[in-house]
């Protein structure tokens, strides 16, 4: 893979560079039902977990750092 940040790995590309645990992927698809995300909400919650995942050292995802992401993802809808 090419890409140089979390933020520009493609859809494509992007089961192979976050992989995330199976409680992770519970959250993640609960979540996506609950907040009815599209699946560039989806991506973009997946991209910001695996940075938050990068920034403690984790190879994985995992489930805290899904719901961190969507903490962000509701702080900006709140502001709107």
């Amino acid at each position: 893979m090419t890409a140089s940040s979390n933020s520009s790995v493609g859809a494509r590309d992007l089961p192979r560079a976050a992989r995330l645990s199976r409680s992770a992927e519970d959250a993640l698809n609960e979540a996506a039902r609950a907040y009815d995300l599209s699946g560039r909400g989806y991506h973009r919650t997946v991209k910001l977990a695996r940075t938050i995942a990068d920034l403690s050292g984790s190879e994985n995802i995992e489930a805290p750092h899904i719901l961190e992401a969507l903490q962000y993802r509701q702080r900006y809808f709140k502001n709107m």
